[in-house]
């Protein structure tokens, strides 16, 4: 691949090189007229066959390509911080981005080891900041009304729901927590549309619950470059890790199984893919200075 340098000041066209290449992958700031701008400028020196990618973390395609000749050309690319350990990346199309541009770019990122996801059609937020969005909402929510400490609160996600979702999503989990998908609606449909009734407003994300959480958070991991930097540091070793357990899941093809006992027995046999885990996770945590091995 052919890499090049591009910055946005006005020059003559006629002083622009011209690049043949495959892929473009945008990385500047989150600045929008700092995109727009960039991207005109690669509307203007690349051909037809090139495909324009940008890295916004929740920019729509229709603000950032408005105008471009290359519209069938560009869709966002987002990949997920830090991506050099999280394989992730949003799929987002302009309205008028070519079915092929996005085929290309999924191919692309599948071939450099990378997991894409087409988002269908364009949305505040992609997929994953929605998501993201919403589990923060209610936890700021629960610590501003005193349901929970922020601590406790953290604990619920990385020692209970962040453990099943760093190898299922929500929907599977609730097709395994019930004889399948439908089970689980009838089962429980009542009690969270219950729940979600009692969610509060969007949160301010300021004032009295916003200097409760930093303090917490402060004395975990203290806001000075160097402990932010250690804490970081064991956070990537961790992702290490967890790639490499997930790497290393073998499908086991379980075939016509035999019903079990109790009241699931009317389940038929079927045949399903599933994977093999056996090694545990490293704890150590240089921030507090913890070390050991615990089951996974």
């Amino acid at each position: 691949m052919r890499t090049f340098r591009l910055t946005t000041d006005t020059k003559p066209e006629s002083t622009i090189p011209t690049y043949a290449s495959s892929s473009f992958q945008e990385c500047v700031p989150e600045d929008l007229e700092l995109k727009q701008q960039l991207f005109a400028q690669l509307d203007g020196i690349m051909d037809d066959d090139v495909v324009l990618s940008s890295s916004s973390s929740c920019l729509l395609p229709s603000k950032l390509f408005a105008g471009l000749a290359h519209r069938k050309q560009c869709l966002v690319a987002h990949p997920v911080n830090p991506p050099y350990h999280v394989p992730l990346v949003e799929l987002v199309p302009h309205p008028e981005t070519a079915p092929a541009t996005v085929d290309r770019t999924h191919a692309l990122m599948r071939k450099i080891g990378q997991s894409p996801v087409r988002i269908m059609k364009e949305i505040d937020g992609f997929a994953l900041n929605r998501l993201q969005y919403a589990v923060i909402s209610e936890a700021w929510r629960l610590v501003e009304e005193g349901v929970v400490s922020p601590g406790d609160l953290d604990l619920v996600m990385s020692e209970g729901l962040g453990m099943r979702y760093a190898f299922i999503g929500p929907l599977e989990t609730m097709h395994l927590n019930a004889e399948g998908m439908l089970s689980y609606c009838d089962r429980y449909s009542e009690g969270m549309k219950r729940v979600l009734k009692t969610f509060g407003p969007i949160p301010e994300f300021s004032g009295a619950t916003a200097e409760k959480v930093h303090q917490a958070m402060c004395v975990k991991v203290p806001d000075d470059p160097a402990h932010l930097a250690a804490r970081r540091e064991w956070r990537d070793r961790c992702l290490m890790r967890l790639a490499k357990l997930k790497s290393q899941r073998k499908p086991t093809l379980w075939a016509s199984f035999p019903p079990a006992p109790g009241p699931r027995s009317g389940v038929s046999g079927r045949l399903c893919l599933g994977p093999t885990l056996a090694l545990t996770r490293d704890t150590r945590d240089p921030t507090h200075g913890s070390a050991g091995e615990r089951p996974f």
